[in-house]
């Protein structure tokens, strides 16, 4: 039996540690593309010596094509962005280029030199931005609030515009929020479970967030990456959105933050900074993954609690062990 091939872009972050993770247990020979510049393995510093690491650019035409044709990948799964909705205000140029233009030419790196590739695109609930309804599911009409849903826009509409055109087997995967001990530091989710283990640890006393009710969509990204993999399992491609259906505040994570590091009056411990909040700020955005669940067979496994108490706990560790780890 031969060995599947995989590619993911972005490896070194979040989902994509998951990711190769899960690969690597299914028996794939996982290939993940880097940055040159980039310093930042310490998701996936554990799985080094078993996946391929290639150094290179996403906006890069000729190493993208280069990358599939040398590697003839059964599989693509193109989660390299930048993701970071409120930095994306202020480098909207960049960000198109990156998230847009480097899917675009990795899409026509595909469709030359290995049609026969199954690719998984990572789209966003931040297409939904000024939702009229809720929840959203796939039917919901698109009104991104940001640049960066912008970008993920323009994406989603060339996912399926080379389904249909040129008969790539090609899959949108309408994310919402999904978290880990492994999310990055700019975002709330671990900011707070960050600053709640280092108040736990005496090395700070308060957190400053924005707006403290705000809502969203959280899951855990374990669980979204094994969508991720069972849609290009499909016989047929389609696009799915990915959630939990339930909606939390930001007030209610932080909540439960202090709580599982054992800090009373957790509202003592939390400034609010008008400065902080992200503007305009989008609709309620809640995902209705009743279509995921019905094709798929996928459900979310990890409940909100269990991904906060996760995340304190991680952090707390590193706090003990003096890995300050971003």
């Amino acid at each position: 039996m031969t060995t599947k091939k995989a590619l993911i872009t972005g490896i070194t972050g979040q989902d994509g540690s998951y990711l190769a993770e899960l690969l690597l247990k299914n028996g794939y020979e996982v290939f993940g593309i880097a940055r040159k510049d980039s310093s930042n393995y310490w998701r996936i510093s554990h799985i080094l010596d078993k996946i391929n690491i290639l150094n290179g650019d996403v906006t890069d035409a000729k190493f993208l094509e280069g990358t599939i044709q040398r590697i003839t990948p059964d599989e693509v799964y193109n989660l390299g962005a930048r993701s970071f909705v409120g930095s994306s205000f202020d480098n909207p140029v960049q960000i198109t280029e990156i998230n847009a233009l480097g899917y675009l030419k990795l899409l026509e790196a595909i469709r030359k030199n290995a049609p026969d590739s199954k690719l998984y695109q990572a789209s966003t609930s931040e297409l939904f931005g000024n939702a009229i309804q809720t929840p959203q599911n796939e039917n919901t009409p698109f009104s991104p609030r940001n640049p960066y849903g912008i970008t993920k826009l323009f994406c989603h509409w060339c996912t399926i515009n080379y389904r249909a055109t040129h008969g790539i087997f090609a899959c949108n995967g309408i994310m919402f929020n999904h978290e880990s001990p492994r999310r990055g530091i700019e975002y709330v989710t671990r900011k707070i479970t960050d600053g709640v283990a280092k108040i736990a640890a005496g090395k700070q006393e308060k957190i400053t967030l924005g707006n403290l009710d705000t809502k969203r969509d959280w899951g855990f990204a374990g669980d979204y990456v094994e969508a991720m993999w069972i849609m290009l399992q499909q016989k047929n491609p389609d696009d799915f959105v990915i959630a939990t259906g339930e909606m939390r505040s930001v007030g209610e994570f932080c909540k439960l933050a202090f709580e599982y590091a054992g800090i009373d009056d957790w509202e003592k411990r939390v400034e609010i900074n008008p400065a902080f909040a992200r503007l305009p700020e989008t609709n309620l955005l809640c995902g209705d993954c009743s279509k995921a669940k019905k094709i798929l067979g996928w459900k979310p496994t990890v409940s909100f609690k269990e991904l906060v108490k996760g995340m304190v706990e991680a952090d707390m560790e590193r706090q003990k062990t003096n890995k300050n780890i971003l």
